[in-house]
C-alpha cells in the first residue's frame, strides 16, 4: 500500500467537493499529530527552527515542492519559525491533495 507521500498530488480541473470529516479522520491518522485540522476546513502545521535563516530555507524547499506539485500552501514566516496552511481554495474546504501535500512536506526536513 502506498503512503500518502508516494501518491500524485493530482491538480483538480475545477472545484471538487471537499472531504468529509471521516474522510478527514481517516487521512489525518497518516499525516501525525504535528498537523492540525483546524474546523474542518484546513490543516496547519508549524515549525520551528534555531534561526531565520533555517526558517526560510524550509520556507524555500517548501515552495520549490509547491511549484513542482502545482499545490500551494499559505505560509507565515517569522523568526525561527513557519506555519503552513493548506486547504483547497476552489473547493473551500481540504482535499486529499492537501493531505497528500502535507505528507511529502512531512519527508522535506
Amino acid at each position: 500500500m502506498d503512503t500518502l507521500a508516494n501518491k500524485p498530488c493530482i491538480p483538480a480541473k475545477g472545484p471538487v467537493p471537499p472531504l468529509s470529516r471521516s474522510e478527514i479522520k481517516k487521512l489525518s491518522h497518516q499525516l501525525g499529530a504535528a498537523w492540525k485540522i483546524i474546523k474542518g476546513h484546513h490543516l496547519e502545521r508549524e515549525y520551528k527552527f534555531k534561526d531565520f535563516k533555517q526558517a526560510l530555507a524550509f520556507t524555500v524547499k517548501v515552495g520549490k515542492l509547491a511549484e513542482k506539485v502545482q499545490h500551494h500552501p499559505d505560509f507565515y514566516l517569522a523568526w525561527g519559525k513557519v506555519k503552513l496552511t493548506l486547504w483547497d481554495h476552489q473547493s473551500d474546504g481540504l482535499t486529499v491533495c492537501d493531505f497528500i501535500f502535507a505528507a511529502k512536506v512531512n519527508h522535506l526536513r
